[in-house]
């Protein structure tokens, strides 16, 4: 009976030392797990983030998810700060942020980790949901959803206005504009709209921008169509008969952008496009090397995590998608539609940035190079004329830097459409260059 007792005794006191060190030692641990697993820790969330109305009478507005500079040494109201656009139309930038160019990147597993080559550095880091209607952005009537581009272009002002009142920091600081593919349009219309307005506004009320960056942009989609058969011949991927087969669907499209039939037209180019994709056998247009598509799906899964939404402030209910067709139908007859007149203006006024990376089929180096040459600039021969210098980071070959007072233009070796995604440390290098004017992108 003693021995049972003491038994008993000797069991209860081991129990209780358990207990003890289960809740000073592993209660932390376990704590500490559980929010690590939170699929949207708190070091992961925006700097700042929510909605920005795009005029006192509607309830529309533009989604933003804005991240400060991470490691910057200049005071904050001089830090440059860029607004990133994707494309579609009607694709979210919440693609450019955790698929990109963001600080966090989804994985398979559907969690975050760093992204090595993030744009937010040294720069403040903007991305916004446009047009209305488009990832978590609200349209409250298909009708109130951009046509055009200049209706795309009022709405972004009017939201890039709305935050730079959250801050009296930010109203100082050179603002650049970047984005990339349909954003070929977005980043000119909206660039081109704040120069025209500055001009008619008191310096106190103007939007400071600096310059405008485009990567992989279909921005004069007439002289770009016609591209698509030779490039893809010279690469490889189809014989001469498929590029005479090609060619035609390209007159084609053409023909119906001269005559102003821009949904037909529209409709043609994407015969054209898929007519390449059978030709070629290609896991995807946007990058020609790859076996299988870019995997941006992952975002989509992640944004529809409740605990995503709730982290964001979005209504859990709210069904993310990362294209809307609703948008991208609404903009169907804008597809074939030039904005090369805005760029044109806006190399004139400030400081341009053209970017591809070397595999994309669809919006790559050949398509921009065939409308830069028709653009009606001073200083465009001088920039079809400058040395094309051999660009390195970090010792190693990244691509090729062309450059002629405000334009520039750069090669990227190893990426598709997507090229922060294929080449995040090089993209960051570029960027970071090109507003600072380092190295082969310093202003001559």
């Amino acid at each position: 009976m003693q021995d049972m007792m003491e038994s008993a005794i000797r069991n209860k006191y081991v129990f209780i030392k358990i207990y003890i060190f289960c809740c000073f030692f592993l209660s932390p641990l376990l704590v500490s797990a559980s929010e690590s697993t939170h699929p949207f820790p708190k070091q992961a969330l925006p700097t700042k983030h929510g909605y920005l109305p795009i005029s006192p009478t509607s309830t529309s507005s533009i989604f933003y998810a804005f991240y400060e500079a991470q490691n910057s040494t200049s005071p904050l109201s001089q830090i440059p700060l860029l607004i990133w656009l994707q494309g579609g139309p009607g694709c979210s930038s919440m693609i450019g942020n955790l698929y990109e160019l963001g600080p966090w990147r989804v994985t398979q597993s559907l969690t975050l980790q760093r992204n090595p080559g993030a744009w937010n550095i040294i720069f403040g880091l903007l991305f916004l949901d446009s047009p209305i209607g488009t990832g978590f952005s609200v349209a409250s009537t298909t009708q109130e959803i951009p046509t055009d581009q200049k209706a795309v272009a009022n709405h972004l002002f009017a939201a890039i206005t709305r935050f730079l009142q959250l801050d009296p920091a930010f109203k100082h600081r050179p603002i650049y504009i970047t984005g990339e593919s349909y954003a070929g349009k977005y980043v000119p219309a909206i660039g081109y709209y704040i120069s025209k307005k500055n001009a008619n506004l008191g310096v106190s009320e103007r939007v400071n921008l600096a310059g405008v960056a485009i990567g992989d942009g279909l921005t004069d989609p007439e002289t770009q169509v016609a591209t698509h058969a030779l490039n893809a011949y010279y690469v490889g991927l189809i014989n001469e008969r498929q590029k005479n087969e090609l060619e035609k669907v390209q007159l084609e499209a053409v023909r119906l952008t001269r005559m102003g039939n821009w949904s037909e037209a529209t409709d043609v180019r994407s015969q054209l496009l898929t007519m390449l994709q059978s030709m070629t056998g290609l896991a995807t247009l946007y990058d020609y090397t790859k076996k299988a598509s870019y995997q941006d799906g992952l975002v989509e899964q992640f944004l529809n995590i409740a605990d995503v939404k709730k982290a964001l402030g979005v209504n859990v209910s709210f069904v993310y998608e990362l294209c809307s067709d609703v948008v991208g139908g609404v903009l169907h007859a804008d597809v074939m539609k030039s904005v090369k007149y805005m760029v044109e203006h806006l190399v004139r006024n400030s400081r341009v940035l053209l970017y591809q990376g070397q595999h994309d089929l669809r919006d790559g180096v050949v398509q921009s190079e065939v409308w830069v040459k028709t653009m009606k600039w001073e200083g465009i021969e001088g920039f079809l004329n400058a040395e094309r210098k051999i660009w390195k980071v970090n010792g190693e070959l990244a691509g090729y830097v062309q450059k002629w007072k405000s334009l520039t233009n750069v090669v990227v070796l190893g990426a598709g459409h997507l090229l922060p995604t294929d080449q995040a440390v090089n993209s960051q290098a570029m960027i970071e260059d090109w507003v600072l004017e380092r190295g082969l992108f310093k202003s001559m």
